[in-house]
């Protein structure tokens, strides 16, 4: 059995540029379709975030207006977490796993992973032992902005001149954040050098697979990223 590690943030808000704080946590789509997909491969997750405190969902991913108008997919989101409740209610530590524990290593995204994943060194320590041991390395949206404090040695990141996406300067843009913001992650991936892509237009799905690094852009990409991994882990059986 496919053992999955969610790494999964553990903010409830987002400091802007101005110093204020925006309330957020992670994304619902990118936890619950992703844990739904892996739950029904057969995977076997541990849910974990920093110091083991309980995640806060972004209310804003349930409204209709972040889910094409409609009050169904939020709902759906909704009622999924709540049915995993029990188990979201009691993370494991981020600081004390192992990646030899795991056979795979996935962020959801929100602005959570902003705020502390992102400048996380012991995360980024934890994401090499990943790659040392050539083990997927996946996340969406702006999860991958957790993946920046992987360093080399020489203090290169460390997938400098992979392929990688995340939420776009666009899609940040036009959800109202890219003049408050700090720091954009499209900004941050190009600058730490990674070979940046996105859709063709704001919101479509779009995965992007480099050796191990696996990454989606949007909500919309949880799903085709969480089954391309789950056909990366059963080929990896054969």
């Amino acid at each position: 059995m496919s053992r999955i590690l969610f790494a999964v943030t553990g903010s409830d808000s987002w400091t802007l540029a101005d110093g204020t704080l925006h309330p957020c946590g992670y994304w619902p789509e990118e936890l619950a379709v992703p844990h739904e997909v892996f739950t029904d491969a057969g995977f076997e997750i541990t849910i974990a975030t920093p110091g083991g405190v309980r995640p806060a969902a972004d209310e804003a991913g349930f409204s209709p207006e972040m889910n094409g108008g409609t009050t169904e997919p939020g709902d759906r989101f909704r009622s999924y977490l709540d049915g995993i409740a029990e188990i979201l209610s009691v993370p494991a530590d981020l600081n004390g796993v192992r990646a030899e524990d795991f056979d795979l290593v996935f962020v959801p995204g929100g602005h959570g992973p902003m705020e502390d994943l992102a400048v996380s060194d012991t995360f980024g320590a934890l994401i090499g032992e990943f790659v040392a041991q050539s083990k997927p390395v996946a996340a969406v949206c702006h999860g991958p902005a957790a993946l920046l404090p992987a360093r080399n040695g020489d203090g290169s990141w460390l997938f400098k001149g992979r392929r990688v996406t995340g939420f776009s300067n666009a899609e940040e843009s036009q959800v109202g954040f890219a003049d408050k913001a700090p720091w954009l992650l499209q900004n941050r991936l190009i600058e730490s050098g990674g070979v940046f892509e996105e859709s063709g237009s704001p919101w479509q799905e779009h995965v992007t697979l480099d050796g191990n690094l696996y990454t989606g852009q949007n909500p919309a990409s949880s799903r085709p990223l969480a089954e391309a991994l789950v056909a990366a882990l059963l080929s990896a059986r054969v």
